[in-house]
């Protein structure tokens, strides 16, 4: 597998104009020539629609949502970063460039990064633009609130519904070209399999998910925005829709995979309330602003909260890390949770919680300017505990959110096959192994806004793409696999549902490679996924028919990918032989506790090539090199 960055050359200030200039350009009047696909429609998928249809291009969107609005970018709460400096406290592209690449343990493509750095500006002129209510200071500017990993305050919000509002501010662009003609929505449309002809992708196979019509699609290109794989753990902070097939697909099509063990834990969540739950609900790390976090001193008490003297009680976070406190970046913060959940500290039923206390500041601020930045935030977890955290502490826990790891893609966003972009969260990019937060919403608008619509047009200048139908062998081919699949499904005389082997599966992975990972786990985890996959594919049972509507053969298709996932999760987290960002090796880790990086042997991307059924994968590695920001023991001290 061939692993070209096509980063450009000189400074690292002006690689990103100097690579515009020299990309090759699609002629006005010849965009409307070529077909894109586009499959996902939140901020990433929905802001790359909208922009290619505006430019010219015919574009197809797909998404397995009702509507663009529900992707699952609305459930992001509390901001997005930009280097403004609006406060005047310091910050800078190159602050956030830095921060992002030291947040990620130096383990991402310095290049990227500085992009993305370099365009966070211009989304927030962009989304003000198209009148996303951020929020404002009383005399009307832009505001601004600190998060996790950085020391200045460049993130903006809308309350905590900043992926909300964003979400419609690109639905709203979307929507003026499928009305103009140029974007056709597909919603409730699941991408089932990519059509690769001569080496280059070419266009996908989908089945209607209120009929079962099974439809081949095909394009001159087709850009992957369909999120991450955290359902993969079975309860995370994804939507239970959530899912990883359509990158799944593109790697046994040849698409590299990298760095699938990078997954991150984040540290504000409801606990898990009983064993059947099926998702747990995110907190916003905005929350980490005010509120204090604190157990116990005492091991095993049993006092509510409000009866816990102050003396008695360990603010953990500010204890260790004063010059960052309780906004320590997510893979620290989640950590030393579990450490204190472990001890015996822990509180709530099982003691499988810490106090996020906001008694100071309400004291501080006022109840009202309290509700006016996480209102909606503190209702939420009301309607979910019953507990009231005005009055006392929430309780959160670490859970399973998002995911470093993805499809490997260039400097231009596109994958080791030819024509296949990968955007957002779907890709590897921009995070290394811990993503900051808030920068999530920032990748997916500057890859969707700004990236893919320069890159891919420099592709479709510079290749001569043959025509095709769907008579190829190729698409007839591609079709029949989707066909068998689902037919094996559909046939099989099995008893469980897929629902309780996915559950299964994500306590498996929990356990044996979650927040930390040792050499035995993961041995084991690596002999027993395939022992569950099997037995999935002998007992699994899917009711009805492949031609209606039919959420268990849905369900069932994801569950069969996240296996398979599941395994190379595990497999590239063994072959990683030390810590970094949200990948923690327990035999890896320096004396107080911290990951211990080993950047002799891992300052590379993995990334896994697909060698077959039954075949164990390649490995294959990109080196990174560090120029403008030299790797060094991350400390937050």
């Amino acid at each position: 597998m061939e692993l070209n960055a096509h980063v450009p050359s000189g400074p690292i200030e002006s690689k990103w104009q100097r690579h515009q200039f020299d990309m090759k350009l699609v002629n006005p009047a010849n965009k409307r020539k070529y077909n894109v696909i586009v499959v996902g429609s939140g901020l990433a998928g929905g802001a790359a629609a909208a922009s290619l249809g505006e430019m010219g291009y015919r574009v197809d969107c797909f998404c397995f949502q009702d509507s663009p609005r529900r992707a699952h970018s609305i459930a992001a709460q509390g901001g997005i970063n930009a280097a403004k400096n609006y406060q005047n406290d310091g910050d800078s592209v190159h602050r956030l460039f830095y921060d992002t690449v030291k947040g990620g343990d130096f383990r991402a493509r310095e290049a990227n990064v500085y992009r993305l750095a370099e365009l966070s500006a211009n989304i927030i002129d962009q989304c003000v633009a198209q009148g996303v209510p951020f929020a404002r200071e009383y005399g009307g500017t832009l505001d601004n609130r600190s998060f996790g990993g950085a020391q200045v305050s460049r993130t903006f919000y809308a309350r905590g519904q900043t992926g909300q509002q964003l979400l419609l501010g690109a639905y709203q662009a979307l929507s003026k070209q499928i009305a103009a003609g140029t974007v056709q929505m597909h919603a409730r449309t699941e991408m089932l399999d990519l059509i690769v002809i001569d080496g280059a992708a070419r266009g996908i196979v989908t089945r209607d998910l209120v009929t079962g019509e099974t439809k081949s699609w095909l394009a001159d290109a087709v850009l992957l925005c369909t999120g991450g794989y955290s359902n993969v753990f079975y309860l995370s902070t994804n939507a239970i829709g959530c899912n990883a097939t359509a990158i799944w697909r593109a790697y046994r099509r040849g698409a590299g995979f990298a760095n699938p063990c990078y997954t991150q834990i984040h540290p504000t969540c409801i606990p898990q309330s009983g064993d059947y739950q099926s998702k747990l609900t995110l907190m916003s790390e905005s929350l980490r602003n005010d509120g204090r976090i604190w157990v116990p001193k005492q091991a095993g008490e049993t006092r509510t909260a409000d009866k816990v003297p102050e003396g008695e009680r360990d603010y953990y976070l500010e204890r260790l890390y004063p010059s960052f406190g309780n906004l320590c970046p997510r893979d620290i913060a989640s950590r030393r949770a579990k450490e204190q959940c472990d001890a015996g500290r822990g509180v709530g039923p099982g003691g499988g919680g810490v106090y996020l206390d906001f008694a100071e500041a309400i004291g501080r601020l006022g109840r009202r300017t309290v509700e006016q930045r996480y209102g909606n935030l503190f209702e939420m977890y009301e309607r979910i505990t019953g507990e009231d955290p005005y009055t006392v502490p929430m309780r959160i826990y670490p859970a399973p959110h998002y995911t470093m790891g993805g499809l490997w893609v260039d400097y231009n966003l596109m994958s080791t096959i030819p024509g296949l972009h990968v955007l957002g969260e779907a890709n590897f990019s921009d995070h290394g192994a811990n993503r900051l937060g808030a920068s999530a919403l920032m990748q997916g608008l500057a890859d969707g806004y700004f990236v893919a619509p320069a890159t891919l047009g420099h592709y479709l200048a510079s290749t001569k793409l043959a025509k095709v139908d769907l008579d190829h062998p190729e698409v007839k081919r591609t079709e029949e696999e989707v066909a068998n699949r689902t037919r094996r499904l559909l046939d099989n005389p099995g008893k469980r549902s897929a629902m309780s082997f996915h559950r299964e599966l994500g306590a498996l992975l929990w356990e044996k490679c979650g927040m930390a990972r040792n050499r035995e786990g993961l041995t084991e985890a690596l002999r027993l996924i395939p022992q569950l996959r099997e037995e999935f594919w002998n007992d699994v049972t899917v009711p009805g028919t492949g031609e209606s509507l039919n959420q268990s053969l849905e369900r069932a298709g994801r569950v069969g990918d996240f296996f398979e996932l599941a395994e190379l999760l595990c497999r590239d987290a063994l072959e990683r032989e030390e810590s970094c960002g949200g990948h923690f090796r327990e035999e890896y880790q320096t004396e107080d506790g911290e990951a211990q990086r080993r950047d002799d042997l891992f300052a590379h991307a993995a990334v896994w090539e697909y060698a077959g059924e039954d075949k164990a994968p390649i490995r294959n590695t990109e080196q990174l090199d560090f120029e403008y920001v030299k790797p060094a023991q991350r400390s937050y001290k």
